[in-house]
């Protein structure tokens, strides 16, 4: 049986060779490619969850009160015209600094700790007590605090590895690099990396 000759090995390892470095770009892309669907993925979530909680401050919060209730009617809450999507209205203003006139979220902490919220609308509710399990007097008026989560947790942003995000209030303007900290109106990637699209992903 005739072997192979030292050429044509060296011929077989060449293009081996030139297949591999050429795979290697491919799938480099494809890694970024998969990064960058998870960043538009994240960024919507949470965009989405701001847009949330702004719509359940719709009626909440008059300057210089601490909480939604009416003293005369505990269970009672703003009869405020809002997106229909929204079936709470915030109820804790003590977390609305006063420059935060806009109620957006004060911090992406907010969105994962949650607020205290209340029905849109008037609750109104009766019993006589006389059957089972009917609600008695004394539970008409009882206060019971509801906490409204709005991000599991803070994401990781798929180009750093880490949970740290660009932050914009709505008092600043798209370009602006420092955070004011007044609250929080938008989420951009903190990398400075250029995507596929040559657009930076800090733009995005």
């Amino acid at each position: 049986m005739g072997g192979y000759s030292l050429f044509e090995l060296i011929i077989t390892l060449g293009v081996l060779a030139i297949l591999v470095v050429g795979t290697i770009p491919l799938a480099q892309n494809s890694v970024k490619r998969q990064k960058e669907l998870k960043l538009r993925e994240t960024l919507r979530m949470l965009r989405s969850a701001i847009d949330e909680f702004k719509r359940d401050t719709y009626g909440s919060c008059p300057q210089g009160a601490i909480t939604n209730g009416n003293p005369t009617a505990p269970n009672s809450t703003f009869n405020t015209p809002a997106d229909p999507r929204s079936r709470v209205v915030i109820d804790d203003c003590k977390i609305f600094e006063t420059d935060n006139l806009d109620r957006f979220p004060p911090s992406l902490d907010t969105l994962v700790q949650g607020v205290r919220v209340r029905a849109r609308g008037v609750n109104i509710t009766s019993g006589s007590g006389i059957t089972d399990k009917s609600p008695q007097a004394t539970e008409i008026n009882e206060d019971k605090e509801v906490i409204k989560v709005y991000l599991r947790e803070i994401p990781v942003d798929p180009i750093t590895g880490e949970k740290e995000w660009k932050l914009r209030s709505s008092y600043q303007s798209a370009d602006s690099d420092n955070w004011d900290e007044v609250n929080i109106f938008d989420v951009r990637s903190a990398s400075d990396e250029e995507a596929m699209n040559g657009e930076k992903y800090s733009d995005w």
